[in-house]
């Protein structure tokens, strides 16, 4: 079982994914502070100074001022500024990955080469209309010499 494990583990696609799995959080991350630091501040200044992180509603009636005196008390919330933040992290994740994915796709078709049509291996029996080797002299459905033909 081990061995099994070995194998599997050693796999490229394995190793691949966990490189992929480390590099996607990775850049989440940046993708988060990007949104969070850079694009909701002046979003937020534009709206009337509202700073989406702190954008919620207290389910239990009572107000506080800051989403984390609403937590510190144990109120339940309903964050709809860290949603709002998600939603935004995810659109600029998705952009970005469908730009890297084009360019990759736009690289690959520049480094295929057009593929060659392979030469053909059979041809018509003028006699019989069935399909032959291209070597043949002598037809093997109708028996016709194939060869008369030619001359």
């Amino acid at each position: 079982m081990f061995k099994e494990f070995m194998t599997f583990i050693k796999r490229g696609n394995v190793i691949d994914l966990a490189i992929g799995i480390i590099i996607g959080g990775a850049f989440g991350k940046i993708v988060s502070s990007f949104v969070n630091d850079i694009i909701m501040p002046p979003i937020g200044l534009l709206i009337g100074n509202v700073d989406f992180s702190n954008l919620f509603v207290s389910l239990n009636g009572t107000f506080y001022k800051s989403l984390a005196d609403a937590k510190a008390a144990g109120a339940p919330t309903m964050n709809i500024g860290l949603f709002i933040n998600a939603v935004i992290d995810f659109l600029i994740i998705a952009f970005v990955i469908f730009l890297i994915v084009k360019q990759l796709n736009k690289m690959q078709k520049a480094t295929e080469k057009p593929a060659v049509p392979a030469a053909p291996t059979t041809k018509e029996c003028p006699y019989c209309f069935s399909q032959i080797p291209i070597k043949a002299t002598r037809c093997p459905n109708c028996t016709s010499d194939l060869q008369k033909q030619k001359g």
